[in-house]
């Protein structure tokens, strides 16, 4: 989606108090072309559930962290 819908997406959720992650890729539209992006996205899926589910990753998974808004 624009970037401009996902900041609407992004700020309704912070208002309601949503766990959510908003990640930008640059360069890319709607869906992802780039291998890394791709990657890079179901890692953050990942990580966003075991923070928000409450299960760890295991360490040589490699996987870094992303930010979970909670507000």
């Amino acid at each position: 989606m624009p970037p401009a819908q996902a900041e609407l997406m992004a700020a309704a959720l912070r208002e309601n108090g949503v766990p959510h992650a908003y990640v930008l890729f640059a360069g890319e539209q709607h869906g992802f072309r780039k291998a890394e992006n791709i990657r890079a996205a179901l890692d953050g899926e990942l990580s966003f559930y075991s923070q928000v589910l409450g299960f760890d990753l295991p360490p040589e998974d490699g996987i870094t962290p992303i930010a979970v808004v909670r507000q």
